[in-house]
């Protein structure tokens, strides 16, 4: 719980340190070929702007309003919890970050070159597009915040206390006609902070080509280098396990995939144990002479023994004791006539 309340401060922090700095930077940064006043309104009939500001208003006025918004969100973020706060940073920051970013790179690509701030014509498909973003970015935050705030919580429903006694003794039977379920998330902030910084670093990049400033090929390369690597990191910053009547399930990332599935039947045998990033030979999804690790904290990780196979898999989340002996007990079930 408090891993992921870190994160989704930092994730928050970097975002609104990463719009501040494009809204504030990238007028400045094209100031060169910029007129020294800058269109900034438009009448709806698509004539000349009405409306102009100077380069430093056009720079300051933005940024101002988004570290308003931001620091208006700040309140909640910090005084409530991780589901909370995730649906404000989701729901508030990411698409209000969206619209002013992409309102200002409208803005700075219609004056692009221009002598006069008159001549500026009215960015009529970059506003459409950046509101079309602006509603992903709303809909996709709620349901991913909804999504992460789901599981937060660790709970063996109906579980007997004989079956949450561990994985090292005989494996309890089961009663029937009870359904019992097992749930354990981890998450690591750090590599959550390297993931939105290398997503910022991204989004500087498509900002910079959207708004004309610097040779497509260049800025290409660099977008697509940081945001595979930003998706990289989101997708291997989390993993949730699941224990059920169907087996074992390992999925990862905040949309909850991939995943890993095993039933009961697959499964000769499951143990908790403690592992160190050192014995598995580092951070994120790793192979060793242990077998497949899934490391973001080092400690107590479930193992499992897959039938048929010589090598474990192992992933680091709390309770793992308790989910090591409910596999066991699922897959004595099954092998009993």
């Amino acid at each position: 719980m408090k891993n992921k309340t870190v994160a989704v401060r930092a994730t928050a922090a970097v975002w609104t340190a990463g719009v501040t700095a494009v809204l504030a930077g990238l007028p400045l940064v094209a100031g060169g070929r910029l007129p020294d006043r800058l269109a900034t309104h438009w009448d709806l009939d698509g004539g000349p702007p009405d409306g102009s500001m100077p380069l430093w208003a056009a720079s300051l006025v933005p940024a101002l309003i988004w570290l308003v918004t931001a620091a208006a969100t700040a309140v909640p973020l910090l005084r409530a919890g991780p589901a909370a706060g995730a649906r404000w940073a989701m729901g508030v920051l990411l698409p209000t970050g969206v619209v002013l970013g992409g309102a200002q790179t409208a803005v700075v690509r219609a004056n692009l070159d221009r002598a006069d701030w008159h001549e500026a014509r009215q960015p009529t498909a970059w506003i459409v597009a950046v509101l079309v973003l602006a509603v992903l970015a709303a809909v996709g935050g709620r349901l991913l915040a909804t999504r992460r705030s789901g599981g937060d919580g660790e709970a063996t429903p109906g579980a007997d206390d004989d079956a949450a006694s561990g994985g090292d003794g005989p494996a309890p039977i089961l009663p029937k006609g009870r359904r019992l379920a097992w749930f354990s998330r981890t998450a690591n902030p750090w590599l959550h902070l390297v993931a939105a910084v290398t997503g910022l670093v991204a989004v500087a990049a498509l900002v910079a080509l959207a708004g004309g400033l610097a040779a497509p090929g260049a800025l290409w390369a660099l977008f697509a280098g940081f945001a595979g690597a930003s998706l990289s990191c989101a997708l291997f910053s989390s993993v949730q396990a699941r224990v059920s009547e169907r087996g074992l399930e390992v999925s990862f990332g905040p949309l909850g995939w991939p995943r890993r599935r095993w039933s009961p039947g697959d499964i000769d045998a499951a143990r908790a144990e403690v592992r160190r990033p050192a014995q598995v030979g580092g951070w994120g999804y790793r192979l060793s002479g242990l077998g497949t690790t899934v490391m973001l904290r080092a400690g107590e990780c479930l193992v499992v023994r897959p039938r048929g196979r010589r090598t474990d898999f192992a992933v680091s989340v709390d309770d793992a004791e308790r989910g090591a002996a409910l596999l066991n007990a699922l897959a004595g079930q099954r092998s009993r006539p």
